[in-house]
């Protein structure tokens, strides 16, 4: 029997994700190529980018930085074009970029509206497009979309994140239906808390620093949501990322995969 470790080789395989500039998008930047993969990292922070790119490139990896605004067409488009036309094929695309738009229902402007659908889902629905174009081309690959775990427990003042998520999770459901019969494996995931600079912006003082006590606060009150007792890291879900990227998930399609410590059921 073949070593069941060869499934989550990605030697010779491209990946193209967004949000690699931190958090889950960094995390799964580095463990992608940890295995072999060349990853194409697109993010409006250059600077974040370009610090992935070089602990990639320390650790034996390739990578590339394109600076990209997703919630821009036309970049989004550019991003893909460009891992095609360095590298002649994707394997993978991974739509990770996105952030929190706080605020109750009613206190929705038109422009935040907007700002959290072009963000949250349109820049997701383009990601896919461009991939699926590429990936007809390379013969197959998987896409991997980033829901989130709001879709499953209703929390005051996140619902115009949580219904973009929501769309996000149907969107790749949808997709899955319309493009495996070309080779290609859509799929989301729903992460629960998580902590990375996207989960701990509200915890900065005005200068910019951490309040510790309510960082600790924060923590404790995520760790009791869980059964585990546990708080995820952006390492969980890159963990979740590459087996969906991988070979291992060949016959994984259309699902959406919660790494969340049980904390939505536990609600």
């Amino acid at each position: 029997m073949e070593s069941p470790f060869a499934a989550y080789d990605m030697t010779d395989r491209v990946a193209v994700l967004t949000g690699g500039a931190s958090g889950i998008g960094e995390a799964a930047a580095e463990m992608l190529a940890a295995c072999g993969a060349t990853v194409v990292l697109g993010d409006i922070d250059a600077a974040g980018l370009d610090a992935t790119v070089e602990r990639i490139t320390a650790a034996g990896g390739t990578a590339l930085a394109v600076v990209t605004d997703v919630t821009d067409h036309a970049a989004v488009d550019a991003l893909v074009d460009t891992a095609m036309a360095t590298y002649g094929r994707v394997d993978v695309m991974c739509n990770i970029a996105g952030t929190m738009f706080p605020g109750t229902v009613e206190e929705l402007t038109d422009e935040r509206i907007d700002a959290g659908i072009d963000l949250n889902l349109r820049s997701v629905i383009w990601g896919c497009q461009a991939a699926v174009r590429a990936m007809r081309q390379s013969g197959g690959g998987s896409i991997v979309n980033v829901s989130s775990g709001a879709i499953d427990a209703p929390f005051p003042g996140m619902g115009l994140y949580a219904l973009t998520k929501a769309a996000v999770a149907m969107l790749s459901m949808t997709l899955a239906t319309e493009v495996g019969e070309h080779g290609i494996r859509v799929n989301a995931i729903a992460p629960g808390s998580t902590l990375t600079k996207f989960t701990t912006w509200r915890l900065h003082r005005e200068d910019g620093t951490i309040d510790q006590d309510a960082y600790d606060a924060f923590v404790e009150r995520m760790k009791a949501m869980s059964p585990l007792g546990t708080v995820g890291e952006a390492v969980d879900q890159a963990h979740l990322i590459l087996y969906l990227a991988s070979d291992a998930s060949r016959w994984v399609t259309g699902q959406i995969h919660r790494v969340n410590g049980g904390q939505t059921f536990a609600w």
